[in-house]
């Protein structure tokens, strides 16, 4: 069983929006990006800040993607305001999967087939506790890659307990397959999966590929 989990408790603070509820193709983001995710795993979970914003995603997402909310479940951060840590811990404790995917919800082109390759490059025959993406000058991508659940989610536990609000640092105890972004180009030719939403300028951008994709 694969698992998927979307981070959608930030606050978002430089763009000054939500951004898991900006309207591509009059949608909330959130909601293309469940589908896409529920494409490519067995079940979804989504993260929210608190358990008030989790029920009013629950209400947006169910509503206007999954009626039946058939493998959709909603959860909140574990420790309010940490940042993503606590959002992956709590994700992954509510997942069931062996391995999940995660990532967050400002990502507006995130592709079915390469979240599909990372499950392949983290399964249980590689060796590998998690697949994540480098980019050419060395920057990973925590929020779009795949973990061995168990195992990531006991790293993130023992990092809220010391207080570490990296993510990357997590990656240190993990056996890890660090994947060039370059060998995910034949099914993302464009590398617009990892196009994420930080500035009025990004989501300008971004609502512009999107017309001329659609």
């Amino acid at each position: 069983m694969r698992s998927a989990v979307i981070l959608a408790g930030g606050r978002s603070q430089r763009l000054g929006r939500e951004k898991a509820l900006l309207q591509f193709d009059n949608r909330p983001l959130i909601c293309w990006t469940a589908e896409i995710l529920l494409s490519a795993a067995d079940e979804l979970v989504v993260v929210a800040r608190d358990q008030g914003h989790a029920g009013s995603l629950e209400e947006i997402v169910s509503d206007k993607t999954h009626p039946d909310r058939t493998g959709i479940r909603f959860t909140w951060d574990s420790i309010n305001g940490f940042g993503p840590v606590a959002g992956i811990e709590a994700g992954l404790r509510a997942a069931r999967g062996r391995l999940a995917f995660v990532t967050g919800c400002d990502l507006p082109f995130l592709n079915r087939m390469v979240i599909q390759r990372l499950f392949e490059l983290a399964d249980r025959g590689s060796g590998y506790e998690a697949a994540v993406p480098v980019q050419p000058d060395g920057r990973f991508e925590p929020l779009h890659s795949v973990y061995e659940r168990e195992r990531m989610q006991h790293a993130c536990q023992r990092a809220l307990e010391r207080g570490e609000r990296k993510v990357n640092l997590l990656l240190q105890e993990l056996h890890v397959s660090w994947v060039p972004i370059e060998q995910l180009l034949p099914l993302d030719c464009e590398q617009l999966s990892f196009f994420n939403l930080n500035t009025r300028e990004d989501l300008e951008k971004a609502q512009s590929l999107w017309a001329e994709r659609r």
